[in-house]
């Protein structure tokens, strides 16, 4: 239960970061979301070993952390926490690829080349996106998609998809809670019983999904999502994008 109780609290700590109060924060989120995807596009289009290239693209997650306030504790753990998947997919790079480079008088073979950079990459954009969800927030992020000509259907998916994860955290919560007050001094649930606990778990969320959609139907939910105002966008916000860009493409090209 309090694993269960920090993954809620993770999940919604980069929304609680967004409503911060800084030069960051206060920049318009489309402009902030084009920033990223060019640095991303910047970043990956480096060749499969390259890492000293990709070295200049440190400064714009370290100058969104500080310039934005964020703590570099939450991201760090969610870089972390998807890092097995990324070293799971580089690992064997090493192993057939096994042609010899020198680098720095050292003979290395060339799949730690590629390894490293998998590893730089993923490290470089993970961080971007996160930091711009936690300088933006996930609602502000959604209308700028849609200022994009981002479908409908794709920007809800998202939002609700992300929204309604913690009630479904919430509803397991509360089903293991059920459980251990019926199995007392029982470390978690029986192998027997995980079929019907999954099936039940199952339920329960299908019915709390249509008790929410009812609730977003009376509410004059028509298929479109209505986030609050925007201000428009002003000649820091332009100036800001302007000057990233130019970096990302002195970086990339030169």
């Amino acid at each position: 239960m309090p694993e269960l109780q920090n993954t809620l609290y993770n999940l919604r700590q980069l929304e609680d970061l967004a409503q911060g109060n800084t030069w960051v924060h206060a920049l318009h989120p489309l402009v902030k979301l084009l920033a990223t995807l060019c640095y991303i596009v910047a970043v990956v289009s480096f060749q499969r070993d390259e890492i000293l290239m990709l070295l200049p693209f440190v400064l714009y997650p370290w100058l969104m952390f500080a310039l934005g306030e964020i703590p570099a504790g939450p991201i760090l753990r969610k870089l972390i926490l998807v890092s097995p998947f990324v070293i799971s997919i580089g690992i064997m790079n090493p192993i057939f690829d096994r042609t010899p480079v020198e680098v720095a008088g050292i003979i290395l073979a060339h799949g730690w080349l590629t390894f490293g950079s998998i590893l730089i990459k993923s490290g470089l954009t993970l961080s971007a996106s996160l930091l711009l969800i936690a300088t933006s927030g996930l609602d502000q992020l959604a209308q700028s998609l849609r200022m994009l000509r981002v479908p409908k259907i794709f920007v809800l998916q998202l939002l609700l998809t992300y929204r309604y994860l913690s009630v479904l955290l919430e509803e397991l919560a509360r089903m293991l809670r059920a459980y251990g007050l019926r199995a007392p001094g029982q470390r978690g649930v029986r192998r027997e019983a995980w079929g019907p606990f999954v099936g039940q778990l199952l339920l329960r969320t299908m019915d709390r999904a249509q008790r929410v959609y009812q609730a977003m139907l009376l509410r004059g939910f028509s298929g479109e999502y209505h986030p609050a105002r925007i201000p428009r966008m002003n000649a820091r916000d332009l100036a800001y994008l302007t000057l990233w860009i130019f970096y990302f493409l002195l970086a990339r090209f030169l």
